[in-house]
């Protein structure tokens, strides 16, 4: 700095140190500062899920889990869970999955079964509950096409029916 007669620094060269300085402290907070490695910095928040009573393990692969009902207010329901045994699930055993906690039916008949609140645990292979699916899909469509062919079966000629299947969405607008 060049100092004037008074050996003090002009405005000018005040203004520039400034800057200078300025920029040097910038360039120090881009830097990452150690505070900014700590295991705090760099965790994610925790999450809190509501728990869940119908909590189920993971299926072995190739196979579904579902909850099948065992019981409506007090009653067995034999032929809920007879109809599903028949259709291919089988009862889940709660000493197939020991390293889990899961509630256990403690007695009766379904005793040593995943099950809570009159609920079963039951698993079904992929294939079959694909088939099922398939085929409760093609039955709804005929009875669609039931309907449409006794809707224009019944229609006068005077007026007639168009029956036009596109359907469309649309969201928020006129």
């Amino acid at each position: 700095m060049k100092k004037n007669e008074t050996n003090e620094p002009t405005i000018e060269e005040i203004s520039s140190r400034v800057e200078e300085i300025k920029m040097e402290v910038t360039e120090e907070v881009v830097r990452d500062s150690r505070a900014s490695n700590s295991r705090e910095a760099t965790q994610h928040p925790v999450e809190w899920k509501e728990p869940n009573a119908l909590d189920a393990p993971a299926p072995p692969d190739g196979f579904r889990h579902r909850w099948i009902r065992a019981e409506s207010l007090g009653f067995d329901d034999t032929k809920n869970i007879a109809g599903k045994l028949r259709s291919g699930y089988e009862l889940v055993r709660a000493d197939e999955y020991e390293a889990t906690s899961f509630p256990i039916v403690g007695d009766g008949k379904y005793k040593g079964i995943i099950g809570v609140g009159g609920l079963l645990l039951a698993r079904i292979p992929n294939e079959i509950a694909e088939a099922r699916a398939k085929f409760y899909s093609d039955k709804a469509k005929e009875r669609v096409e039931g309907v449409k062919n006794d809707l224009l079966r019944d229609q006068h000629p005077s007026m007639p029916i168009s029956y036009d299947s596109r359907s469309s969405k649309s969201f928020g607008g006129k």
